[in-house]
């Protein structure tokens, strides 16, 4: 080895410091290059099986953009607008939802929330507070949307960065395959492999679910009439990517929601459990086991726990590192345990008996 391990370790915690304060400070405008490293990450798998059909590189990845082009034209022209108006009209409505939900309470039960107690005065503030925050939050996306640099980095450069990153993915991680010290690189790449196959897993798998279950929800529940259906199909297929958080927040929404809407009519309110009822059985069934299996690897609490920190300390481009960092470090932790079971440290005298 050229270099002691202290000094190694010195050159290395050197290097990390200064990517996470970069990280810190140039967050915002790391976002597009972010966003378009992961759509190319997402998207050479499919650039690879167009290879091996015997496309050129470039010409797989113009194929890839321009049916990426045309799927945003139809979702900027159909969905997009759709979704904006029905959730400023959700917002809109949720005091009325909470007014409905008092009174159902204060009729059915009149011995537990009376009028003018505390049960009553709470709901009236969460939904006026679901209302003035809620149209806060829309406004400041909708504004932060519409400005000039932001649409410029939302939509002209992570595009472009996306399709360069794709074009010269490979010949990236062969250079980056160059770089690795040569003492450690056969371990690195062991590393990285299985660091790869955790996020591929993840990322790519439960994308793929995500974007399934958000699109049959949404279609299923604006097909049997549920008002702000396509916003419910959008919360729960984003939520997916977290287990169980997706299926139990919209599935309460939903039927909280037809309850309000379809109160009396108890077939179409059992109608819209089904479709949530359904889409589970596929997802725990079909879509889960095929497109992600069992190599995630990424336990669901230390899921949470890594997006919740990483977006505290570094806003949205922490969510979007988060589960690349999660899978990284669970698979240094599964390596750096095998390695201490493996040493005499872990094994005393056991170990020495062996080497006798």
């Amino acid at each position: 080895m050229a270099l002691p391990v202290r000094e190694q370790v010195t050159y290395w915690g050197i290097a990390t410091a200064v990517f996470l304060v970069v990280l810190w400070y140039l967050g915002d405008v790391l976002l597009p290059f972010v966003l378009g490293g992961a759509i190319a990450y997402f998207l050479d798998p499919v650039a690879d099986r167009l290879e091996r059909a015997g496309l050129t590189r470039g010409a797989a990845t113009g194929l890839i953009a321009i049916v990426a082009v045309v799927i945003f034209v139809v979702l900027a022209l159909l969905v997009i607008p759709t979704l904006i108006r029905q959730t400023a009209e959700l917002i809109e409505t949720a005091p009325e939802l909470f007014a409905q939900l008092r009174d159902f309470l204060v009729t059915r039960f009149p011995d537990i929330v009376v009028p003018d107690s505390q049960i009553r005065q709470t709901m009236d503030e969460i939904g006026q507070t679901v209302q003035s925050r809620g149209a806060e939050l829309l406004n400041t996306v909708l504004t932060s949307l519409g400005s000039f640099i932001n649409v410029v980095l939302l939509f002209v450069i992570v595009p472009v960065v996306a399709v360069y990153l794709l074009l010269d993915w490979d010949r990236m991680v062969a250079e980056i395959d160059r770089l690795l010290p040569r003492d450690h690189a056969p371990t690195i790449r062991k590393l990285a492999g299985e660091i790869d196959a955790s996020m591929s897993g993840f990322l790519r798998g439960m994308g793929t679910v995500c974007v399934i279950l958000g699109t049959y929800y949404a279609v299923a529940l604006m097909a049997v009439g549920l008002n702000f259906g396509l916003v419910v199909g959008f919360v729960a297929g984003i939520l997916t990517f977290i287990p169980y958080v997706g299926a139990i927040v919209g599935g309460v929404l939903a039927i909280g929601l037809a309850l309000f809407q379809f109160w009396g009519d108890w077939l179409w309110i059992v109608l819209v459990a089904a479709i949530f009822q359904v889409g589970q059985l596929v997802e725990g069934n079909v879509l889960t086991p095929r497109l992600v299996g069992d190599s995630v690897g990424l336990h669901p609490v230390w899921l949470l726990l890594a997006l919740s920190v990483f977006g505290s300390l570094f806003g949205f481009v922490g969510l979007l590192v988060a589960v690349p960092v999660a899978a990284a470090l669970g698979v240094i932790a599964r390596f750096v345990v095998r390695q201490y079971r493996a040493s005499r440290l872990y094994r005393g005298l056991e170990a020495l008996d062996d080497e006798k």
